[in-house]
C-alpha cells in the first residue's frame, strides 16, 4: 500500500490550480446558468484502465470550494482499476462542483496517467531484480505529487531536488577536471548522511570510480549514462567481480521496447525520464448520476 502524501503537501497545489482557473471573477458560467442553492451528484469515472493517484487531488479540489461536500473515495493510490470504474462519488453544491471539476480532472488524469505508465515499466523488467525510479525531469510545481505518482505505479523514486543528494555529471566531471577529482571534492564536502553518485560515459570512467570505491572513498551510486546492453553487461561484470560495494544504475535513452533487456544486464536500478515527462494523461470523465 502506498503511504498517502499529507493534505498540507497537496493544498498549495490545488488551490493555485483553482485561483488559476477561477481568475479575477470566479466561474462566471455557473453564477449565470446555476441556480445558487442548486445540489449535484456525479462520479469520477475511468474511461480507460490504469492505475490510481491523485485521489487526494479530487478530495481536496472539491472540499476547497465546498466544505461541506460529501465525498466517497472508492480506491486508493495505487489500486489497479478497469475502464468504467468508478473511483469516487462525490454529492455538493452544484456551483462549487462545476467550479472544481476541471482542477480536479486535471490533476487526477495527469497523476493516473505517470502511475500507468510507471506501473507498465515495472511489469516490464518483473523477475530481474532491477527496480524502475524516476528523475528530476517533472512538471515545475508538481513535482512532489508527480513522484509519488511514481509510487503509486510500483516504481522508486530518484533524489528530489538538488539538495538531498550529490550527483555528479558530466559537466560538473568537465568543470572539475576528472571524475576522481569530482568525487574526492564531493567526498570531503558531505557528512556521512549524504549520498554520492558519479555518471561515467564510458568503461574507462567506470574503472576509475570503482577503484575510488574500493579505496573506501568513492561513491555510492555509479550511473551508467548511455550504456548499450553489451557495455552495461561489461560494467556490471567488473563492478561484481571486484566485489565492489556499489549500486549500478542505467540511464539514458531507455523506453519500453528496451527497458527488459537493459534490466537483464544485472544493474540495480533503471532511471527513466519518460515516466513524468512523457507519461499521457488518462482520460477520466466526471459524470453527473
Amino acid at each position: 500500500m502506498v503511504p498517502r502524501l499529507p493534505d498540507i503537501l497537496i493544498l498549495p497545489i490545488v488551490r493555485a490550480a483553482l485561483a488559476e482557473d477561477l481568475g479575477r471573477a470566479g466561474d462566471v458560467t455557473a453564477a449565470a446558468c446555476i441556480p445558487e442553492r442548486a445540489r449535484m451528484r456525479a462520479v469520477f469515472a475511468a474511461r480507460k484502465p490504469g492505475v490510481l493517484a491523485g485521489i487526494d487531488c479530487v478530495r481536496l479540489s472539491l472540499l476547497e470550494m465546498d466544505p461541506g461536500a460529501s465525498i466517497d473515495l472508492r480506491m486508493a493510490d495505487g489500486d489497479a482499476f478497469e475502464a468504467g470504474a468508478v473511483l469516487a462519488e462525490v454529492e455538493a453544491g452544484a456551483r462549487a462542483f462545476l467550479s472544481a471539476e476541471r482542477t480536479a480532472l486535471n490533476l487526477l488524469g495527469r497523476l493516473c496517467g505517470v502511475a500507468t505508465l510507471t506501473r507498465a515499466y515495472v511489469e516490464a523488467v518483473e523477475g530481474t531484480g532491477a527496480r524502475i525510479a524516476d528523475t528530476r525531469k517533472t512538471t515545475p510545481g508538481l513535482r512532489a505529487l508527480e513522484k509519488h505518482a511514481v509510487r503509486c505505479g510500483g516504481g522508486v523514486n530518484h533524489r528530489f531536488g538538488l539538495d538531498d543528494a550529490i550527483l555528479i555529471k558530466d559537466n560538473h566531471i568537465a568543470v572539475c577536471g576528472g571524475v576522481e577529482a569530482a568525487v574526492r571534492a564531493a567526498r570531503a564536502h558531505v557528512g556521512h548522511l549524504m549520498k554520492i553518485e558519479v555518471e561515467v560515459d564510458g568503461l574507462d570512467q567506470l574503472d576509475i570510480a570503482l577503484a575510488l570505491v574500493a579505496a573506501g572513498g568513492g561513491p555510492d551510486v555509479i550511473m551508467l549514462d548511455n550504456f548499450d546492453p553489451a557495455m552495461l553487461t561489461e560494467a556490471v561484470r567488473r563492478t561484481r567481480a571486484g566485489g565492489h560495494p556499489v549500486v549500478l544504475e542505467a540511464s539514458g535513452g531507455v523506453n519500453l521496447s528496451t527497458v527488459r533487456r537493459v534490466a537483464e544486464t544485472g544493474v540495480d536500478v533503471i532511471s527513466v525520464g519518460a515516466l513524468t515527462h512523457s507519461a499521457p494523461v488518462l482520460d477520466i470523465g466526471l459524470d453527473a448520476v
